[in-house]
């Protein structure tokens, strides 16, 4: 109840969370908050471009179609995207970095040289280059992320675990007999999962502008799929006249990424109180 209570009185936080509570809502209820529902994949050419209207609440882009209502549907294709990309990457990457971490020969050591030549190449680079290879798709985007982003949370658990295995409750542990697998899972696991659960939250929103920056290159879902970084590309051969073709999915993007940062900065503060900021 006391971390709820410090949770709320920090304003960047709280903002974060309401936007990501926003989101998910949006995602969730998107076929009854959408003013058209029924025309997210349809092509309507006589309403193409239409500017912001009482009906159209953020204009119509090239098909026709009401801009607000793709914007709906699309949080849904974002918040999956991100989530399966990100879960993945947590599945590949925490084993990895408690076994590298806990272990100290040849395996270990193999394991992190794989992960640090992963990282010597910037993320952004190698997912577009497997996601232009395997060609566009959601399922090709979630892989190419899947497969770049893990690194990051095996860097992470294993500095983590490497401080924690010299505790002296892991040397106990250690002394009464309790297996490698034991250690890892039931003492070493609950102590890092606070560092665990705040590069998610802010990997979220770098796993969504990553995946928006697929779309926009044409690397990630198909048309008419109602994909943010899709829909801005498109625009740009109507710019600067049709403006708010680009500006809905932008400020989307902007305001999901702001709320997973913001969120996992007021998580930072209250996990790890040597890192909190002054409210």
């Amino acid at each position: 109840m006391d971390l709820l209570k410090r949770f709320a009185k920090d304003k960047a936080a709280f903002i974060g969370l309401s936007l990501l509570g926003l989101l998910v809502l949006a995602a969730m209820f998107a076929p009854l908050l959408a003013p058209f529902p029924n025309d997210v994949f349809d092509f309507h050419i006589a309403n193409r471009l239409q500017p912001p209207s009482a009906t159209a609440l953020f204009g119509t882009d090239r098909m026709g179609s009401d801009i607000f209502s793709r914007i709906l549907f699309g949080a849904r294709i974002t918040l999956m995207l991100a989530g399966i990309a990100v879960g993945s990457a947590l599945v590949i990457g925490v084993p990895i970095g408690l076994i590298a971490g806990y272990y100290q020969n040849w395996v270990s050591d193999a394991l992190m040289r794989i992960a640090e030549i992963f990282l010597a190449v910037p993320q952004i680079v190698l997912a577009i280059a497997i996601a232009q290879t395997l060609g566009p798709s959601i399922e090709n985007v979630i892989l190419a992320l899947s497969l770049t982003y893990w690194p990051f949370w095996a860097r992470l658990v294993y500095a983590e675990t490497r401080s924690m295995r010299n505790e002296v409750f892991v040397e106990s542990a250690v002394a009464l007999g309790a297996s490698p697998w034991r250690v890892i899972v039931l003492h070493i696991l609950p102590n890092i999962a606070s560092p665990i659960i705040v590069r998610t939250s802010i990997g979220m929103g770098a796993t969504i502008l990553t995946a928006a920056t697929l779309g926009f290159l044409g690397l990630g879902a198909p048309p008419p799929t109602p994909e943010w970084g899709r829909m801005i590309a498109e625009s740009r051969e109507f710019l600067p006249e049709a403006w708010w073709y680009a500006l809905a999915p932008g400020i989307a993007i902007f305001l999901t990424v702001l709320g997973f940062n913001l969120f996992g900065d007021g998580l930072r503060d209250i996990l790890d109180p040597r890192t909190r900021r002054s409210v």
